[in-house]
């Protein structure tokens, strides 16, 4: 796998409730320079970055029910469609967790259809945040099967902002059996180092949230043989 094959596995994040403008105009300057697959912001950053991010080819990802996932369907629905108009490519969409431990199915698959289809109208992708550590095994099969037959484009491991923990491997995994091939698989929360992020990606990742991608890209340099080549074998990517 080369650098830029690498790097196209990345969403370079910066969801901090304080991020400024000038923080954000940095967070896509790395991106750019390192070939990024995405950046991904707070709603009020959306437009900022679609501006800076214009002919790129660096997508401008934002977030919805974010981070707790307890606002109403059509509350997301309203989310997604403010985020398009000020020119998003990508939305990373928090599930309803409280739906999801009643086993109130319906309202989890009403909210991720209604969400997914406003999206591809516009031709976005959505990636369904389930935070998967809050949940059970068949919890975590149940709300990914419901992802994938909606149309979402990627199941998400993690907002990463909750005590429980980000990503794990077994939660990657587990994720990769329910959907194959079918979608993308994003790993997020707590991936800082280019091993960490190659662990996810060996177990079924097609995509890494991470707001460390310009330190994990020094550990793909660092890991690089004498003769320039990688130690690793090539590995398939999912952009979505």
């Amino acid at each position: 796998m080369t650098r830029e094959e690498f790097a196209r596995y990345i969403d370079h994040s910066l969801l901090a409730a304080e991020a400024t403008s000038a923080q954000v105009e940095v967070l896509c300057q790395q991106a750019v320079a390192h070939g990024f697959a995405a950046v991904c912001v707070n709603q009020n950053n959306t437009a900022t970055a679609s501006t800076l991010l214009r002919g790129t080819g660096v997508e401008v990802c934002t977030v919805i029910g974010f981070p707790l996932g307890a606002t109403l369907p059509s509350v997301k629905v309203a989310e997604a469609q403010s985020a398009m108009h000020m020119g998003a490519q990508a939305i990373d969409m928090v599930v309803n967790l409280g739906a999801i431990k009643d086993g109130d199915w319906k309202l989890v698959t009403n909210e991720i259809t209604r969400v997914v289809k406003t999206c591809r109208r516009q031709g976005v992708k959505v990636k369904v945040i389930i935070e998967a550590r809050l949940l059970t095994n068949l919890e975590l099969r149940q709300v990914c099967e419901i992802a994938r037959d909606a149309g979402a484009a990627f199941v998400k491991t993690s907002t990463g902002m909750h005590k429980s923990g980000g990503a794990s491997v077994d939660d990657v995994a587990q994720m990769k059996q329910v959907v194959g091939d079918s979608m993308g698989i994003k790993a997020s929360g707590g991936i800082k180092t280019y091993e960490q992020a190659l662990t996810m990606i060996h177990a079924g990742a097609t995509r890494i949230g991470t707001t460390s991608g310009v330190d994990i890209m020094a550990g793909f340099k660092e890991s690089l043989d004498p003769k320039g080549g990688d130690p690793y074998k090539p590995l398939g990517c999912v952009h979505g």
